[in-house]
């Protein structure tokens, strides 16, 4: 399998640079749809059994799902990346560039480099003869940047794969080169204020109140203060208020009117948090209700949530599949990985299956700058991922499903 990558890793460089030419933005269907047939190919040459999974009821382009049938009893490996990234067809146009090991271009690392990984890796196991061995489920959404709604439809899919599985592998970038086995949540909300408008020399009155702004300042304050725990992070991301405020169709744009001397009458924010469990998300949003609740004089408020990914909270099982990989690493002479400190990861599709399935993130490439101009990723690391994917999906294809798993008879 190491001699296969090494000798393969020219044509999968050709592979990223295809994929990184040809834009998939998450609301460019018609992109995100090339980039899946540019994947399907791949997988069908290698023998996997491949379907599109149209989402025109998400207002998305689609995944693209592939299986593969190996050895009766073995477990089942469920492999996870996307096919879309942030840039959007009118985002400066940044092709493929090449220096030295130092690769650039939109969405690189995030995560076409992964996709290439993963195919690189299976190319290897092929040419091994274990692939056919090996249990596969591969689901690639078209719509990790930005989910479709609504996310019942859009992650079913994956849900659906995540409970017949016995490990899953992310195949995003692998950071630092760190061991991953957790990702945060990301949650949404949007709070609205409202008070008694008058003119400002009656303010803090009582019959008057303090007004909706304040009232506001007041909440996003308290949250500051006494939100704070371990893994957890929240933002107010936009703020408005006045005698009228309101969002766009979109909720990313406000408006509002007011003057000095008016008692502002409606104020909102939107904003996130960021948690380490479903517990965790529970108790934070149960604060927030209660600092939302302490109304200040003649005020009123309400707040909103909406879930986007669910966490992965770290496990034991997960740890015992990071000393799989890191077994690779020593008879691959590479260092051995520690664990990623979950702040450095933002939320992802594998949150979607983390109840069901203990797994790895960041199989895919190392590099920086996700998400933004100049996105790059070391050369070098594809080769180096693909090795230890290959050897580590090898092994786990060798072992026997546990009682109750996915590969049940008849499931």
């Amino acid at each position: 399998m190491v001699a296969v990558v090494a000798k393969q890793e020219g044509e999968a460089i050709g592979l990223l640079e295809k994929l990184v030419n040809q834009n998939s933005g998450s609301m460019n269907v018609e992109g995100v749809t090339k980039v899946g047939m540019m994947m399907r190919a791949e997988l069908e040459a290698l023998g996997l059994q491949t379907r599109w999974v149209p989402m025109d009821k998400a207002g998305r382009a689609g995944h693209l799902i592939a299986t593969n049938t190996g050895r009766k009893g073995g477990k089942r490996l469920l492999l996870i990346g996307h096919l879309d990234t942030v840039f959007e067809p009118d985002a400066p146009v940044e092709v493929f560039t090449r220096n030295g090991n130092l690769a650039s271009g939109q969405g690189i690392g995030d995560d076409k480099g992964g996709l290439v990984v993963m195919v690189l890796a299976l190319k290897a196991m092929k040419a091994a003869g274990t692939l056919g061995a090996t249990n596969l489920e591969i689901v690639l959404t078209g719509d990790e940047e930005r989910v479709g709604s609504p996310i019942e439809v859009a992650r079913a899919d994956l849900v659906a794969a995540g409970k017949r599985a016995d490990v899953a592998l992310d195949f995003e970038g692998g950071g630092d080169d760190m061991g991953s086995i957790a990702r945060r949540s990301s949650n949404t909300w949007e709070l609205r204020t409202t008070g008694k408008t008058g003119h400002s020399s009656g303010i803090f009155r009582p019959g008057v109140g303090d007004g909706a702004i304040y009232e506001l300042t007041r909440i996003v304050a308290a949250f500051r203060t006494q939100l704070p725990e371990p893994s957890l992070t929240f933002n107010v991301g936009l703020v408005a208020g006045g005698a009228t405020a309101g969002l766009d169709s979109d909720g990313v744009r406000a408006t509002a009117t007011g003057k000095p001397n008016i008692i502002p009458a409606t104020g909102l924010a939107i904003g996130d948090f960021r948690t380490l469990s479903n517990e965790q998300t529970a108790r934070v949003r149960e604060k927030m209700l209660a600092i939302v609740a302490a109304h200040a004089a003649g005020t009123d408020a309400s707040i909103t949530f909406k879930e986007g990914y669910p966490p992965m909270a770290p496990t034991a099982g997960s740890r015992a599949n990071l000393a799989r990989l890191n077994a690779v690493n020593r008879d691959l002479d590479l260092a051995e990985m520690g664990e990623l400190d979950p702040l450095q990861r933002g939320a992802g599709d594998i949150g979607f299956v983390a109840r069901d399935v203990d797994g790895l993130i960041g199989l895919g490439t190392i590099g920086k700058g996700a998400h933004a101009p100049g996105e790059s990723i070391d050369v070098s690391s594809i080769a180096r991922q693909a090795k230890r994917a290959a050897i580590l999906m090898t092994r786990l294809g060798l072992e026997n499903a546990p009682k109750g798993s996915g590969l049940r008879p008849g499931a």
